[in-house]
């Protein structure tokens, strides 16, 4: 899946095999694919919206571009999804209606989130407008639904592809490399390895331009070569639990199904109809597209005031879509509602217990220094009780170090927290909202 130029029998260059491209000249280039003719080809923008398909696009670089062969085992299986030609979109405002129509016809999901839902389909096909980008969760047991969002959500998406907690990772990082898209990702709950760790760095890399994955690779010399992998773009997952990784985990829009009975008009099974009805709303998102990926830009009048600049960061360009002012505000109040959650569960963990008692310490000396004894027992007269029995200084010392990361060291025999870590600790307090 490499974009080398194609050699003939000559050795004469072909063309580069092309999935997107955004030129300088403001040319937008989409592989499109024919499933019923088994055929390829590059939908071609020049003006704002007129269109044409096209198997050689010569560049401003030299470049000639061809599309992907259709034998191309990731296109030919539908593996990533792909518009077959673009057709009118007519308004922005229709055609998030019909795809929330779409989403309300086969999967249950609350009705603010349906809207979301159907916004951040609609950022898919234009995320590369932004800098970042957020993450859509499906979260639940099993049978509430979570495979069947996001196999639903996912079917519009700008180049959709599947994977799964099954899954290698490598193939992974090459998709995303060659394809971009929207990576849907089923059965997240992962156990640690090292499996686990690549795809937590494709999710923390994969929300900012700019941020690829560096690996290792055996080129055909058999020499070892490092080699970035392009990770950026927007991602779906469907889980039962949350990622350990406070970091990532504010990342993410939820949606916590399995709340509510299911609702009687939902398909017990997806009917074929879905397939046909997703490909038509695809072509028309690939027009969208081509209209309107350089008129959007990032709208400051969404920001939200008195959240974590994460938050705004991840949800500025979702929010950027929505002209609705009132839906607008919705979106926003429920993720200042996300986001107190997030605090007031940071707020219950060991290391916020720490911190507190780490700050009392110092409030209660009269030296420059805190003893870890001291910050163990304010912890313990807290929290004793939730931890079966009093924590050791060992215990108090190992959170101060390895998940606070503030200094100890040995002073007179005993170990302390320096006075010089007195505004890393007021700084922590005032971040997680102690």
């Amino acid at each position: 899946m490499n974009d080398e130029p194609r050699m003939g029998r000559a050795g004469r260059k072909q063309g580069v095999p092309t999935v997107s491209r955004v030129c300088a000249d403001h040319t937008i280039i989409e592989l499109v694919y024919d499933a019923a003719k088994r055929t390829t080809g590059l939908a071609v923008s020049r003006f704002g919206g007129l269109w044409n398909i096209e198997q050689e696009v010569r560049i401003e670089t030299g470049e000639t571009l061809v599309p992907y062969s259709p034998g191309n085992n990731l296109i030919s299986n539908e593996c990533v999804l792909l518009p077959s030609t673009p057709s009118e979109f007519f308004t922005k405002e229709e055609l998030v209606a019909d795809i929330q129509a779409f989403l309300h016809r086969y999967v249950d999901l609350s009705p603010l989130f349906e809207k979301i839902a159907a916004y951040y389909v609609l950022l898919t096909w234009v995320h590369d407008a932004f800098n970042e980008v957020p993450y859509l969760r499906l979260r639940g047991e099993y049978g509430t639904g979570k495979t069947r969002g996001l196999m639903a959500i996912g079917s519009l998406c700008y180049k959709a592809f599947s994977a799964s907690g099954a899954s290698t990772t490598s193939p992974i990082f090459h998709t995303l490399d060659a394809f971009g898209g929207t990576l849907l990702f089923d059965e997240a709950d992962l156990p640690y390895s090292d499996a686990r760790a690549d795809i937590v760095k494709i999710l923390n890399n994969g929300t900012v331009q700019g941020m690829p994955v560096l690996r290792t690779i055996i080129n055909r010399f058999k020499e070892f070569n490092p080699y970035a992998f392009k990770v950026f773009g927007p991602k779906i997952i469907a889980m039962r639990g949350s990622f350990d990784d406070r970091a990532l985990e504010s990342r993410f829009f939820t949606e916590e199904t399995g709340r509510r009975p299911l609702r009687a008009d939902i398909p017990i099974h997806l009917p074929q109809e879905l397939k046909t009805e997703a490909l038509a709303l695809r072509n028309r998102l690939l027009h969208f597209r081509f209209c309107n990926l350089f008129s959007i830009k990032t709208d400051p009048t969404a920001l939200m005031a008195d959240v974590e600049p994460r938050l705004n960061q991840s949800a500025l360009s979702l929010l950027s879509l929505v002209d609705d002012a009132d839906l607008r505000a919705e979106m926003q109040q429920a993720f200042i509602a996300d986001y107190e959650a997030t605090r007031t569960e940071r707020s219950e963990t060991a290391e916020a217990g720490v911190l507190r008692a780490a700050s009392a310490a110092f409030a209660a000396t009269k030296g420059a220094n805190a003893s870890v004894g001291e910050v163990a027992g304010y912890f313990n007269r807290e929290h004793s009780a939730e931890y079966g029995g009093a924590r050791s200084n060992k215990w108090i010392g190992h959170i101060l170090r390895t998940r606070l990361h503030l200094v100890t060291r040995k002073s007179d025999g005993v170990y302390v927290v320096p006075a010089t870590e007195k505004p890393k600790i007021e700084s922590l307090i005032a971040r997680l909202g102690l």
